[in-house]
């Protein structure tokens, strides 16, 4: 018995002292917050990358402080607009930044996703896309572009199909009226191919205009249009205090190189509302055909 008693009390000292490391180890263990962004290559992949990425830095910083824990940020990039309204629908990723004609798609699909806020240029909910043509086109108007060629950017973006579509439409004009027209994806392949004269006209935002004007590609503004900013957009389950935190850092945001090269003059709280126009948009393009 006594040499029994002597084999077990190391084992007795060490479990006893196995209980009371655990007594002093914390309740919870605090795990960063993992969140995924996802974007859709409107642009080159590269420049997606490029203009994101310093800005979810800032991001993942601000939420850390409102959240009071480590928040870490990866991005996903989708080939097409059609995979990127797919990974936020199907919850693939937490947040996305949505054309409004994707995030009414999105929204259709899944109606629990919701608006972190919108972006706005010079302080409004409201921007410029453009009909381009050639520097030495000789069409003058959108009544003009009966009878010639157009090119159209995503078939799910709202500039580079839905608005272009009812600007078209509010001359009378439809597919069928178009000597040929084609879908390009992204905006810079809209302006290059009006500058290299493959098409005669296209729609493409102000921003990629500018760009490219700048690289001496030969286009010119025909018209403006009005769009609705962009939304900042949450998947329909992501947790109500994260989807809190968001909205308030973004809303609050101070002014800085990195906020500004996304939105020059900050964000906005935003409601489903305020894409009324372009679901209007939307559902008039149906009766342009092609």
């Amino acid at each position: 018995m006594k040499l029994l008693a002597r084999l077990f009390k190391p084992i007795a000292r060490g479990a006893c002292a196995s209980v009371l490391m655990l007594g002093f180890l914390p309740s919870t263990v605090m795990a960063d917050v993992q969140l995924v962004f996802g974007a859709y290559t409107a642009d080159k992949p590269t420049a997606v990358v490029k203009k994101f990425q310093p800005f979810l830095n800032l991001l993942a910083q601000e939420l850390t402080q409102e959240m009071g824990e480590p928040v870490k940020i990866k991005m996903k990039i989708a080939r097409s607009y059609d995979a990127g309204i797919d990974d936020l629908v199907q919850g693939r990723v937490d947040f996305s930044r949505f054309g409004p004609a994707s995030y009414i798609t999105a929204k259709n699909s899944a109606p629990g996703i919701g608006i972190i806020a919108m972006e706005t240029t010079d302080g409004q909910k409201v921007f410029n896309g453009v009909v381009a043509v050639h520097n030495d086109s000789d069409i003058t108007s959108i009544a003009d572009i009966r009878g010639r060629s157009f090119a159209f950017g995503d078939n799910l973006s709202t500039i580079g199909r839905y608005l272009a579509q009812d600007l078209l439409l509010g001359e009378n004009i439809k597919a069928s009226d178009l000597s040929k027209f084609d879908y390009l994806g992204r905006h810079d392949a809209v302006g290059a191919a009006v500058g290299a004269g493959t098409f005669d006209a296209g729609a493409l935002k102000s921003s990629t205009f500018n760009k490219l004007v700048k690289k001496s590609v030969p286009i010119k503004i025909l018209q403006t249009f009005d769009n609705v900013t962009k939304p900042w957009l949450h998947r329909a389950s992501l947790d109500p205090r994260t989807v809190s935190a968001m909205q308030n850092v973004f809303i609050e945001m101070a002014s800085s190189d990195v906020r500004d090269a996304i939105t020059g003059t900050g964000f906005v709280a935003g409601t489903d509302e305020d894409y009324q126009l372009i679901r209007r948009a939307m559902e008039r393009s149906v009766s342009f055909g092609g």
